[in-house]
């Protein structure tokens, strides 16, 4: 088995996403000139763009056949699509053009469809559950059909429940799926299809133009040989290689297949090491420029820029690093790792030859800053991504290749859509019935009011919800009904979706699931179970600090709101909170911590995440305290007792 074919199954078995089909001959060249030209397509329309929901209509049409072809409807079926692929192929093309071929008159039948409406619709609805089905798994279309369930039998519950409503009829309910712009055409489906494929195209061309090897090289040769230069070498890795795949599970094993040997050389154990490859993973869908699909959503949702949700996001990504490399640098002590040596080529020379592949990542940003839409900056990023790829002749993108890139690009957004257009269906369903309002009391009711316990409750209910469905649905679900209970409670609407959004994305390292670790222990040969709870050691302050968004008064300046003073108090204070939280979880000061420094450490971070004068000062005050007692308990150890004679 090649490194190649080994890394892939490895993600197909461990990644929200399941495996697309190896096509070959004469059915992968009509895939790929057609997915090129939905890409062309995508691309022509972010600067001459038309009416939103006839775009979002032809680009269903198209993603969902492409998706019954790519995707194997069992884990039996073979890669050749047969009889029950092309049927939902062609059923999906026909049904999806029929809402835009009678545009006008569908759009109008709204309040009073006819009975072919309903059908066509209906067929969208099973279509896009079987097509999400195939993609990411049966749970989220379980999930839907719930919500389905609930919105026809919702009459039946009793009078005084709260989340009770009048029922409605099977017209009604596709009308809100497919007749509006709340449900199958809604917002989620609108991101994947503007947002989300034209950055899957960036890194499609990105990556066929070398820029990974490049990534991984340059993280090789950044640090010096030193005992923590491995683990410094997996996150820089992890960061970069992230902007390329978008995906925890694909960065960790992508990381893992080169890194772990180079760990595992300077003396990691597997659990530590496969630690290490899962909060790298993890780490690029919480770090700007490229974050997560749901980052998408939340500048949708809040009408902003998706510059502004990366500002949001560029202090806790520091503290989130942070903590990963203060870890690391125990770890280092903890466990004697050793320097390695690797054979990479030297960093400057490397720098000088490929640097040239962090350009369009810097045009994003700039663009973006310069006012252009992060549609159009993408795309220039794009271009100049292909451009400069002709500087190296083994990566150059000729016609063909250049092609394939764009092909890969629209490729990579079929688990995607088909997950957005589900989620859609829920939306519409939480619209219909005001099930968001309604289970918002419910969850402040539960929780007395009071907002910490309310917090506590949202996160759990995320992390919950994130062990069943991918990222993105289970962001947009959260967004519509745990968001109203947190903003109820005074928290900004930035606040809450950043909030829900850390702990969408940390589902995929938290225990039982844990799917980034999991990658990691089969790569590592570690104990799943301690790989785990190695990488919630790494990413424990990602864990915590987004309570300070919500819980506290200076927690918005962690999200880059408020004077620059207030920003750089927050940020200061916040690090030395990180910094007392890897004491308590590395169980290191200067030396091995007891168990009562640790405590000290741990209350002086929780203390210090308030964020406020006489909190923080608390902290501050505990902590000394903790690493006082540490440096007088070391002193002693060192002493030499004497008996007398």
């Amino acid at each position: 088995m090649t490194g190649t074919t080994a890394a892939d199954e490895l993600i197909a078995e461990f990644d929200a996403e399941r495996p697309s089909r190896r096509l070959s001959g004469r059915v992968a060249q009509i895939v790929t000139v057609i997915a090129f030209g939905l890409s062309l397509y995508v691309l022509y329309w972010t600067f001459w763009p038309g009416p939103v929901v006839p775009y979002r209509m032809l680009f269903l049409a198209i993603v969902l056949p492409l998706t019954f072809v790519c995707y194997k409807q069992g884990r039996r079926s073979t890669d050749r699509p047969g009889i029950a692929d092309w049927v939902p192929a062609g059923l999906s093309f026909v049904a999806c053009l029929y809402p835009l071929v009678v545009f006008d008159e569908f759009i109008r039948r709204a309040f009073e469809p006819t009975t072919l409406d309903v059908v066509a619709g209906a067929t969208i609805v099973l279509l896009v559950l079987e097509a999400c089905r195939r993609t990411v798994g049966w749970i989220l279309p379980a999930v839907c059909v719930g919500f389905f369930l609930y919105a026809y039998y919702g009459g039946y519950l009793p009078f005084d429940w709260v989340i009770g409503h009048r029922g409605y009829g099977i017209d009604r309910i596709i009308v809100s799926f497919v007749m509006g712009t709340d449900g199958v055409y809604g917002v989620p489906l609108d991101v994947a299809a503007t947002y989300i494929i034209l950055f899957t195209i960036y890194g499609a061309v990105l990556d066929h133009s070398g820029a990974g090897k490049f990534f991984v090289d340059i993280s090789l040769a950044a640090f010096r040989r030193s005992r923590s230069a491995p683990g410094r070498t997996v996150t820089l890795a992890g960061f970069l290689l992230g902007t390329v795949s978008g995906s925890g599970v694909a960065t960790t094993v992508s990381v893992g297949s080169v890194a772990w040997p180079i760990l595992r050389r300077a003396g990691y154990p597997p659990e530590q090491g496969g630690g290490v490859l899962a909060a790298a993973g993890i780490g690029a869908i919480l770090s700007p420029p490229t974050l997560g699909a749901a980052a998408f959503i939340i500048a949708e949702y809040m009408r902003v820029s998706y510059l502004t949700v990366l500002i949001y996001a560029m202090i806790p990504t520091i503290l989130y690093y942070l903590g990963i490399f203060l870890a690391i640098e125990i770890d280092a002590r903890k466990y004697g790792t050793r320097a390695v040596e690797v054979d990479a080529p030297r960093f400057w020379p490397l720098l000088r030859r490929f640097g040239y592949h962090f350009s369009s990542l810097f045009v994003i940003v700039i663009l973006m800053a310069l006012g252009q839409s992060p549609f159009r900056a993408v795309v220039y990023a794009t271009v100049l991504a292909f451009a400069l790829s002709f500087l190296d002749a083994e990566h150059r993108l000729g016609p063909v290749k250049a092609a394939k890139a764009l092909a890969a690009g629209t490729m990579g957004v079929l688990p995607v859509a088909a997950t957005c257009a589900a989620a859609g269906l829920i939306v519409a369903v939480v619209t219909l019935t005001g099930l968001g309002l309604k289970a918002s009391s419910l969850i402040v009711g539960a929780s007395g009011g009071i907002l910490v316990v309310t917090a506590l409750m949202c996160a759990l209910a995320v992390l919950v919800l994130g062990l069943a469905v991918p990222v993105t649905a289970s962001f947009v679900i959260a967004a519509v009904i745990i968001g109203p209970a947190l903003m109820g409670l005074g928290v900004s609407q930035a606040e809450a979706y950043m909030f829900i959004f850390y702990y969408a994305v940390l589902s995929e390292v938290s225990p039982p699931t844990a799917l980034s670790a999991f990658a990691a222990s089969a790569i590592t040969g570690g104990n799943a179970y301690r790989t785990m709870m190695a990488t919630w050691k790494y990413t424990l302050p990602a864990f915590l600090v987004p309570f300070a968004f919500v819980l506290t008064p200076g927690g918005s300046a962690l999200l880059a709101q408020g004077t620059a003073g207030e920003i750089l108090a927050a940020t200061a204070v916040s690090a030395v909170a990180v910094a007392a939280l890897a004491a308590t979880t590395g169980g290191w000061l200067l030396g091995p911590a007891r168990l009562f420094e640790r405590v000290l450490c741990g209350v002086a971070a929780i203390l210090l995440l308030f964020l406020s004068p006489l909190p923080a000062l608390a902290g501050a005050v505990v902590l000394i305290l903790a690493i006082a007692l540490h440096l007088v308990m070391r002193k002693r150890e060192a002493t030499p007792s004497t008996t007398p004679s």
